[in-house]
């Protein structure tokens, strides 16, 4: 498994830590129950925080991209694969679209360009 870049985990009740200092995830299994799943080993403490989220899914969050990055990524690909498929409509159907159904395809290219730049 490869860890992501460094991120903040969840490990639940409001506590987080960094991706990059978690040396070790060990289930609780004496005295585990709400609020106590997971002992999680971070790089320079030296007891482990308690964390309210079970092992396999914090490790999850260690190894995965947050769904945010996932989203985003998926969300830069529609628009790139709609600023191909705009470039393909002709002028009559621009000038129609625009005039009629008040859509400007040009200004619309404009500004999915901007937000792919940025």
């Amino acid at each position: 498994m490869k860890l992501q870049s460094p991120v903040l985990v969840h490990l639940g009740y409001g506590k987080y830590v960094r991706s990059d200092r978690v040396t070790a995830i060990v289930p609780i299994e004496e005295e585990r129950g709400p609020g106590r799943r997971t002992f999680v080993h971070v790089e320079g403490e030296s007891d482990p925080l308690v964390a309210s989220r079970a092992e396999d899914s914090i490790v999850r969050d260690l190894v995965q991209e947050p769904h945010e990055v996932t989203q985003s990524r998926q969300q830069q690909e529609i628009l790139q694969d709609l600023l191909v498929d705009l470039a393909n409509v002709n002028p009559t159907v621009r000038r129609i679209t625009r005039d009629e159904g008040s859509l400007d395809i040009d200004r619309l290219e404009r500004r999915i360009r901007q937000v792919l730049e940025a």
